[in-house]
């Protein structure tokens, strides 16, 4: 599964351009302080993971939504073939000195 992070796409279709920009608009709207730094690295990195607070004030400040900043790929990733695994026999368990019923 790959995820994709838009919010640098979202806010230049929204005519912001730089961090401070976001940064005020987050403050107005959201009501959420971020320091610059913060709001640089949100829109130049894919975080690792992000507050659904935060989100939801990403999303009040741009008028979008959750689907606006993410693009998750849900395609099913392969995995590799294993060998084959010997078959064996089954062997019966046994319980305090009394043998179990054959699987």
């Amino acid at each position: 599964m790959k995820i994709r992070w838009k919010l640098r796409m979202a806010a230049a279709q929204r005519e912001v351009w730089t961090g401070a920009q976001l940064r005020r608009l987050l403050a107005d709207k959201a009501g959420l302080e971020l320091s610059a730094a913060s709001v640089s690295a949100l829109l130049t990195k894919e975080p690792t993971q992000v507050k659904l607070s935060t989100l939801a004030a990403l999303c009040t400040a741009l008028e979008c939504s959750p689907n606006d900043l993410i693009e998750v790929d849900t395609t099913p990733v392969e995995q590799p073939a294993r060998p084959p695994q010997p078959a064996t026999e089954p062997k019966a368990a046994t319980s305090g000195g009394r043998s179990m019923p054959p699987l």
